[in-house]
């Protein structure tokens, strides 16, 4: 779509499975820039201490095939309510879970979000391994998320990527554009200058 439109400055900006589509397309094609936040990607460090950690067992969960989507259709809002309980500090407002929730409610949309965590061996595989890019990377994280953030950081460097920064996002987990919009905005509108 970015050569279909003929776009030439474009700065990335993912969440989650999207900073994952964020980090192939860095690796893969120029960009300006990327901003990826709240995620481990599959194949880069930490990558293999995130897996071991019990508190992400959905990764596993929701590879298997079949079985997530005959546990959670149906029951969406309930099964994502427990993700936005656990790993928000700052509550997700009923309106936004109703609408996360509903985006899942055609069967396909179940396996399609599911299809993601079945696809993480063969990312971690495409992923690994250091490919020179010197587009700047800069990579968020709420302040109450898992982890050390310069694990974060050296892992893409190991990588390949040149110019990593990164940026705690206080007041917020997990889900930081839907707890702290305005410091996220603040963080990705500092690189668009």
């Amino acid at each position: 779509m970015v050569v279909a439109l003929g776009l030439t400055d474009v700065t990335l900006v993912g969440h989650d499975m999207g900073g994952m589509v964020a980090y192939s397309y860095l690796r893969e094609h120029d960009l300006r820039q990327a901003v990826i936040m709240d995620v481990v990607i599959p194949g880069v460090p930490p990558w293999e201490q995130v897996l071991a950690n019990p508190y992400i067992w959905h990764f596993a969960f929701h590879s298997i095939p079949g079985l997530p989507e005959t546990l959670v259709a149906g029951r969406q809002f309930e099964y994502f309510g427990f993700f936005f309980e656990n790993l928000a500090t700052v509550p997700i407002e009923h309106a936004a879970r109703l609408d996360y929730a509903r985006a899942y409610d055609d069967p396909r949309a179940l396996s399609a979000g599911f299809d993601f965590y079945r696809a993480f061996a063969a990312d971690a595989v495409a992923n690994a391994g250091p490919r020179e890019v010197s587009a700047p990377l800069l990579y968020l994280r709420g302040d109450a998320e898992h982890g050390d953030i310069d694990a974060y950081a050296q892992g893409f460097q190991d990588n390949g990527i040149e110019n990593v920064s990164t940026a705690i996002i206080g007041g917020s987990g997990h889900f930081a554009p839907d707890e702290a919009p305005r410091a996220v905005w603040d963080l990705i509108e500092s690189v668009l200058r």
